[in-house]
């Protein structure tokens, strides 16, 4: 019994009554550096009474555990990670995006350190006859038939990130950036705040189920208050969010602790009080009251595109959607797909790990019914799911996308280092809090050339590795581009594993095997 961890803090104690006597008696000077050792033994008692069982088992040294813990990742992200490792961006992208960010080559010597041969790895064949690709293809319009203000896009904006979750200076900075750079940023469902209008970069406003900027008291869609914001010339789209990747399915929750006078104000709602977003939009619960909302939001706002966003989930849920454009002639102007890949900063672990579709299995299918039903040439599909590089941007376009956006790269060029405390209100580098002191440390006007310099050179890289492929537009990019290796076997296409769908075919009865029975499932009246 002597030996157990019990039995030595007993013995700690002990030894600390007796050296207290002895420095007392001998020089009392000697207490001071003595001190330690009471405090040792307090917190040694308050172990013994504590709820946790390694504590009250190990007093005192229990704590070592506990701190070994606490900087386990610091730990593996500095000293144990391989370039390729890491989650949810490696070393290896992280490094790439800040290297681009601050105008240097992003070359690497003696070769490639990825597992090419391991299941999982895309890859693409390059033309012994590369062609030039003219900058003119970085960009796109966005605005189908029913639209009267198209915008010409780049084709990589900053993907939806609010206020609230981001600090002021790290929207100052990305908007900033998006100015200089002539790109759009999302404004997130957090509504637009006084920092995105600093600087005058172009906003997509995206429309929650909160109604954040244009809610009535109780939290009703307020049309008169959203249509005299969404006029604003800064305003260029509209984009509701039915799901978001990280979290489909669940509604958020903004702590009365986080909702101070600011985002009070931004928000329209009350301060101190929780903020409730709820899973699904209070003004339709249909496919087709979703169009008609849609449409409703484009004749406020004066004719500018409008378009949603989610996360695939049901596949018929989707195709409800189709059979509703074909059954009240409305449609959206563009349709953001958001991968269960995607980020977030906060969201119930099993939501973020295990519900939703990732974003390379997510498009085909969306460009696929969106060709069967003969709308795909009119509605802009936009990916938004881990795109940090040139390639990512080619293998979703690829996939059946128009254009990209991008969140997680953008805070990476803004000073974001990946120390995943979003949640926390205690980000080390200002990009998410709302903490003053800390969101000071952000510098505005070199990260936000730093997120132009990104933006630059991933476009560059886009369009680079679309000429190495032999083709003179991104608009050619096919599922057939892109190749994927199979845990057994040779690696295959992406054509070759998803169905072909031909413009109109849903109309004309052809309808692939593997998605028949969600088309028959599918109902514009109901999701």
């Amino acid at each position: 019994m002597l030996g157990s961890p019990k039995s030595l803090y007993f013995l700690f104690v002990a030894i600390t009554v007796l050296l207290g006597v002895v420095f007392y008696l001998w020089n009392p000077v000697w207490l001071l550096p003595w001190g330690i050792l009471p405090a040792l033994v307090l917190v040694g008692a308050r172990d013994l009474r504590s709820t946790h069982n390694v504590l009250r088992n190990y007093p005192v040294l229990g704590h070592i555990r506990y701190l070994l813990e606490f900087v386990r990742p610091e730990l593996r992200q500095y000293f144990f990670e391989s370039g390729q490792s890491g989650r949810p961006f490696n070393r290896e992208q992280r490094e790439i995006v800040n290297k681009r960010a601050d105008g240097l080559a992003d070359t690497e010597p003696f070769g490639t350190r990825r597992d090419v041969e391991g299941a999982g790895f895309d890859f693409c064949q390059h033309s012994v006859s590369p062609k030039e690709v003219d900058a003119s293809f970085s960009r796109i319009w966005i605005g189908g038939p029913q639209c009267l203000k198209p915008y010409h896009s780049s084709r990589l904006n900053i993907s939806a990130m609010s206020f609230g979750a981001l600090s002021s200076n790290a929207v100052l900075a990305m908007n900033k950036g998006a100015r200089l750079g002539d790109f759009a940023q999302d404004t997130g469902e957090g509504a637009i705040s006084p920092y995105h209008k600093v600087h005058e970069g172009d906003l997509i406003w995206e429309i929650g189920s909160g109604y954040f900027g244009c809610r009535t008291r109780n939290g009703d869609f307020d049309p008169e208050d959203f249509r005299k914001k969404s006029r604003s010339d800064q305003v260029k789209m509209i984009e509701i969010k039915i799901s978001q990747g990280a979290k489909p399915g669940h509604g958020g929750l903004l702590p009365g602790s986080k909702v101070n006078a600011e985002i009070a104000r931004t928000r329209e709602i009350e301060q101190g009080k929780d903020c409730q977003s709820p899973a699904r939009h209070p003004e339709f619960d249909t496919p087709a009251g979703l169009l008609e909302f849609v449409a409703r939001l484009r004749e406020l706002c004066g004719g500018k595109p409008v378009g949603f966003k989610l996360c695939l989930g049901k596949r018929d849920d989707f195709m409800g959607i189709c059979k509703a454009m074909l059954e009240t002639g409305i449609q959206p102007d563009f349709i953001t797909i958001d991968g269960a890949e995607g980020g977030t900063g906060a969201a119930p672990a099993e939501f973020e790990d295990f519900i939703g579709t990732y974003i390379n299995e997510a498009l085909p299918f969306v460009d696929n019914c969106l060709r069967g039903i003969g709308k795909r040439e009119e509605i802009v599909v936009i990916a938004s799911g881990k795109v940090a590089m040139g390639f990512d941007m080619v293998t979703k376009l690829a996939l059946g996308a128009d254009m990209c956006n991008a969140a997680r790269p953008f805070m990476f060029a803004v000073g974001c280092i990946q120390a995943q405390r979003c949640h926390t209100n205690t980000c080390p580098t200002g990009v998410a809090t709302q903490n003053p002191a800390r969101a000071k440390s952000l510098d505005v006007p070199s990260k936000a050339v730093r997120v132009r310099n990104f933006h630059h050179a991933t476009m560059q890289s886009f369009l680079d590795i679309t000429g190495a492929l032999g083709l003179d537009s991104p608009e050619l990019l096919g599922p057939e581009h892109i190749y994927h290796r199979p845990e057994y076997g040779p690696a295959c296409t992406y054509r070759e594993m998803h169905p072909r769908v031909e413009p109109g075919d849903f109309l004309n009865g052809k309808v692939p095997d593997a998605y028949r029975a969600d088309w028959q499932r599918a109902d514009a009246g109901h999701f």
